[in-house]
C-alpha cells in the first residue's frame, strides 16, 4: 500500500467507522457466539501471498463484528464506560504515524514538538516550552482537577505526572515505588539488616472492595495486601478507625505497614473511602498512599464533584483513567506523584545507550515507564475545552438520576448503594437467585448488557451509563425491558 492508496482507504476506514458508531444502537449489544467460534471462519495459518484490501474490509462483518460486544452502543450498561471521541480517534490516527517509542525525553520530544509546530498555526519557536507533550498535558490535567502544587510538574514542587496504560499498572508501579522506598528507609537506619529480611515482613492494604488488580499488584510485588473490611452502614468506605486498628496489631505482630490503596469510585458501587481520614493515619506511620479513583476521577474536573477528592494532599500518588469517563479513547491511564525522585529512584536504569544532555535536569521520568499518549489528551482538550468535558460528566450523571428514580418508583426494587456519580446499583426485592434469573434474561436477549456485583452477601445488578450516545429515551427502553423481564420472572415464582 502506498501513500496514494492510503489516502484512498483511509478515506473509506473513516467512512466505516463513522456508520459503525452512527448505526450502532440497531446491532444486538452482546454476541451470540461461542467461544473459538473464530477458527472456523479463518484459515488456520497466515496467508503467503498477500490478500487484497477489499477482502479484509469483507471480513470485518463476516469474522469480527459477530464477536464483538458493543461498548458504545447506547444500550451498553455493564462494567464502567470506555471512552470513545472522535477528536481522539483522529489522534490516534497521527500518533501512530508518528510512531516514537517513548522510553526517554530525548527520543520522544523532537517528535512531540515536531507535531506542536506543524499543528499550531501561531507558533513561535523562540517562546516554545521544552517540556514533552506528555508533562504539559498531565499538567493541564491537573489544573482541571485543582491538584495540590507539589503534583503539578511545572512548579517548585517535586512531583508530576506520567500516562500508564491502565489503572492496574499504575497501582504496580505504586505499589513498587513504595516498596523500594520502605527497603531504602529501613536501610538507612539499619544498614546490616538483609534487604530480604525487610521484604518478608511488609504488608500493603486495600478495601475489601477495592478493584482485584490491587490484590494482583501485590502477589506480583511479593508482598502480602490485606483487605480491609466495610460494611453498608458506612457507605462500603474504609473508615480511619479500621485501618489504624489493622496498623498497630501488624506492628505488634513485627510485620512492616508500607502501602495502603485508597479507592475513590469502588467498582461494585462507586463507594468513596475517606481519605481525609485515612491519609494522615498513612503520613504518620510512613505508608505510602495510592489513590485509586479510575472511574471517579474524571467527575472531579466538575466542582460539584471536586471534594470527593479532597484530602488528595495526603496521598503519595493519584491514578484515574480518562480513557473510562473523559473522551480519551483506550489507552490512557493518568498517574501522579507527590515526589517523582520516588518513581526514578525505584525503576531508574542507566545504560550507555539510554544517556541524553538532560536526563539530570529531573523533570522528566519516562523511562520504563510510559509511552507516548498525549497527542489524544491535547487533542480532545482543545476540541472539547473543559467546559464541554464537564457537560459530558453532568449529563451521564443526570441519566444515571433519571434511572434511579424509575427504580424508586417501582415497589418491586430497592436501590442497593448510593448514587453519586453515573453507576445505580439495585436489585429485585427478593432472594439472589430472583436477580440471578433476571439477570440471565436481560444478558440473554442481548438488547442491553448489565454485569452484577455483590455487596453485603446480596447478588445485585448495576446499571452504568456509559456510552457518549446514551440518551433519556435509551434509559427509559432499557427501564421498560427490565420491568418487562422482572413481570416474568416473578410470575414463574411458586405461590
Amino acid at each position: 500500500m502506498d501513500a496514494a492508496e492510503f489516502r484512498r482507504r483511509g478515506k473509506e476506514m473513516v467512512d466505516l467507522i463513522a456508520d459503525y458508531l452512527e448505526n450502532i444502537e440497531q446491532r444486538p449489544v452482546y454476541p451470540d457466539v461461542e467461544p473459538g467460534y473464530l477458527r472456523s471462519l479463518i484459515p488456520e495459518e497466515a496467508p503467503e501471498e498477500p490478500d487484497t484490501y477489499e477482502d479484509v474490509v469483507k471480513d470485518i462483518e463476516r469474522v469480527i463484528m459477530p464477536g464483538v460486544t458493543h461498548w458504545h452502543s447506547p444500550y451498553f450498561y455493564a462494567y464502567f464506560p470506555t471512552a470513545n471521541s472522535f477528536p481522539a480517534m483522529l489522534a490516534d490516527m497521527l500518533s501512530g504515524a508518528i510512531g516514537c517509542i517513548g522510553f526517554s525525553w530525548v527520543c520522544m520530544t523532537l517528535s512531540s514538538f515536531s507535531v506542536i509546530l506543524s499543528l499550531s498555526f501561531e507558533c513561535d519557536l523562540n517562546n516554545l516550552c521544552v517540556d514533552p507533550l506528555e508533562t504539559v498535558m498531565m499538567d493541564w490535567l491537573g489544573k482541571m482537577l485543582k491538584l495540590p502544587e507539589d503534583f503539578i510538574a511545572g512548579t517548585h514542587g517535586q512531583g508530576g505526572g506520567v500516562i500508564q496504560g491502565t489503572a492496574s499498572e499504575a497501582t504496580l508501579v505504586a505499589l513498587l515505588a513504595a516498596r523500594s522506598r520502605a527497603v531504602r528507609m529501613i536501610l538507612a537506619s539499619d544498614p546490616q539488616r538483609p534487604e530480604t529480611g525487610i521484604t518478608s515482613k511488609l504488608v500493603a492494604y486495600s478495601s475489601d472492595q477495592a478493584h482485584c488488580s490491587v490484590e494482583r499488584a501485590g502477589m506480583i510485588a511479593g508482598v502480602r495486601m490485606k483487605k480491609i473490611p466495610t460494611e453498608q452502614s458506612d457507605k462500603y468506605a474504609v473508615q480511619g478507625e479500621t485501618l489504624r486498628r489493622m496498623i498497630q496489631e501488624d506492628k505488634a505482630a513485627g510485620l512492616i505497614p508500607f502501602y495502603f490503596c485508597a479507592t475513590l469510585g469502588t467498582t461494585p458501587s462507586c463507594a468513596f473511602d475517606h481519605i481525609t481520614e485515612l491519609g494522615p493515619i498513612c503520613n504518620a506511620e510512613k505508608i505510602w498512599m495510592h489513590i485509586d479513583a479510575a472511574y471517579a476521577g474524571s467527575s472531579f474536573i466538575c466542582p460539584e464533584f471536586r471534594p470527593l477528592l479532597n484530602g488528595i494532599e495526603f496521598a503519595d500518588s493519584f491514578n484515574f483513567n480518562p480513557h473510562k469517563w473523559l473522551l480519551v479513547n483506550f489507552d490512557c491511564s493518568t498517574m501522579w506523584v507527590r515526589k517523582r525522585s520516588d518513581l526514578i529512584g525505584a525503576f531508574k536504569m542507566d545504560p550507555l545507550y539510554l544517556k541524553h544532555d538532560h536526563q539530570e535536569s529531573g523533570r522528566y521520568f519516562y523511562t520504563d515507564n510510559s509511552l507516548f499518549r498525549s497527542l489524544k489528551m491535547w487533542f480532545v482538550f482543545r476540541m472539547y475545552g473543559l467546559k464541554g468535558l464537564q457537560d459530558y460528566i453532568r449529563k451521564h450523571v443526570e441519566l444515571a438520576k433519571e434511572f434511579e428514580s424509575l427504580v424508586r418508583a417501582d415497589q418491586r426494587f430497592e436501590i442497593s448503594a448510593d448514587v453519586v456519580l453515573g453507576l445505580v446499583c439495585f436489585r429485585l426485592k427478593g432472594s439472589n437467585e430472583v436477580n440471578e434469573t433476571l439477570l440471565k434474561r436481560i444478558n440473554n436477549g442481548r438488547k442491553i448488557h448489565l454485569v452484577p456485583c455483590q455487596l453485603s452477601g446480596q447478588f445485585v445488578l448495576r446499571f452504568a451509563v456509559c456510552a457518549r450516545t446514551t440518551e433519556s429515551r435509551h434509559i427509559r427502553e432499557a427501564w421498560r425491558l427490565i420491568t418487562q423481564l422482572a413481570e416474568e420472572v416473578m410470575q414463574e415464582l411458586p405461590h
